[in-house]
């Protein structure tokens, strides 16, 4: 079944850290916001572990960690707007997610073309091979995060009556 992504500012849990998770076959890049939440920034690149779900528990410690209220995974679906094989493996991660957070919110956002730019914004800072491999997804995991904080910020801007300049 194909799940669409969740929309920033909907069932918003207010002010603290949010973490986002770009799942790759190989890595999963994590980046971390700021307590405000304004600023995502790289946190770490955990190995993926598909036998055991080493990489899921290592989520959920850095979840309690950084005492994080919603955790942002993202959903690579195709440029067709079409869920894929990867999109499915993003909604598995999720769920397992979800359910060893509990109280968390586990949310999941359009990630399309995260992966490109992060490698074109490396590439543009000198960061080729190995050394870009090592980032990348957690280059990645900023684009998905600060991506999700903008629009939540956009919808906060345009729902809250009065807050505009403030």
């Amino acid at each position: 079944m194909s799940r669409r992504p969740d929309t920033p500012g909907a069932d918003d849990p207010g002010s603290g850290r949010r973490l986002a998770v770009d799942v790759g076959s190989v890595r999963v890049g994590i980046a971390l916001s700021d307590p405000s939440p304004m600023l995502a920034t790289p946190l770490v690149t955990l190995a993926r572990d598909i036998d055991a779900d080493s990489d899921i528990e290592q989520v959920v410690r850095l979840v309690a960690e950084h005492d994080v209220v919603e955790v942002i995974v993202g959903l690579p679906r195709t440029l067709r707007n079409r869920h894929g094989a990867a999109a499915e493996t993003a909604v598995g991660y999720a769920d397992r997610l979800r359910e060893r957070l509990g109280a968390v919110s586990v949310r999941l956002a359009d990630e399309r073309l995260s992966t490109v730019s992060a490698t074109k914004m490396l590439s543009d800072r000198g960061v080729k091979g190995r050394k870009q491999r090592a980032v990348v997804d957690q280059a990645a995991a900023v684009e998905i995060l600060q991506g999700w904080l903008d629009a939540r910020a956009s919808r906060r801007r345009t729902s809250e009556p009065g807050t505009e300049g403030s």
